[in-house]
């Protein structure tokens, strides 16, 4: 069996990891403004199994609040409007040919709360995620003093380094919120 090594590098990729992937779940978020970002998550039934929506079609955003889906295969219409409405976004589909039009309605005061608290349990879902990486750093430097590959002031140094990389990555996701939560509210 080989012998587990202490990779500084490897935690602040894994941290990384968690911040892209909030960065992708805030970019879904909807604003008030048209985003092709809001439909990125859509999965369409299309061909005996699911797709993403954009590979089966071009989406675009000709005004601000209005998104153009032009949808490839004539026959694929009706599935992609079909995931655009179960996409729960609250945002109804209007057809002409193979061109559907996504109009965003004003945010009322409540719906914007709702999507702040989604943009906080996204957040929150990335906090834990740095801390489960932190954890899994730190049991890996206990094992190695244990095991005696590494000084007990080595460890001590070592598990300094890994909470202040901790702590840069919750700092970004709080900043990352921050900024979400303000376009969120802003009218």
């Amino acid at each position: 069996m080989a012998t587990a090594t202490f990779d500084m590098n490897d935690l602040k990729r894994r941290m990384q990891g968690a911040i892209t992937s909030l960065r992708h779940e805030l970019s879904g978020l909807r604003t008030g403004r048209a985003s092709t970002a809001l439909l990125d998550n859509i999965q369409v039934e299309a061909y005996g199994g699911h797709m993403p929506l954009n590979q089966l079609a071009t989406i675009s955003v000709p005004e601000p609040r209005l998104l153009n889906v032009q949808v490839w295969d004539r026959a694929m219409v009706h599935a992609v409007e079909k995931a655009i409405s179960a996409a729960n976004l609250g945002l109804t589909p209007s057809t002409e040919g193979q061109n559907l039009r996504l109009r965003i309605p004003e945010l009322n005061e409540e719906r914007r709360r709702e999507i702040v608290k989604l943009a906080h349990k996204y957040a929150e879902g990335a906090r834990v995620a740095v801390r489960h990486v932190r954890r899994d750093g730190l049991d890996l430097l206990k094992k190695l003093e244990k095991d005696h590959k590494i000084s007990e002031d080595e460890h001590k140094h070592q598990a300094a380094e890994v909470q202040k990389v901790t702590d840069a990555t919750i700092a970004e996701v709080e900043k990352l919120l921050g900024a979400k939560e303000k376009e969120i509210m802003t009218v």
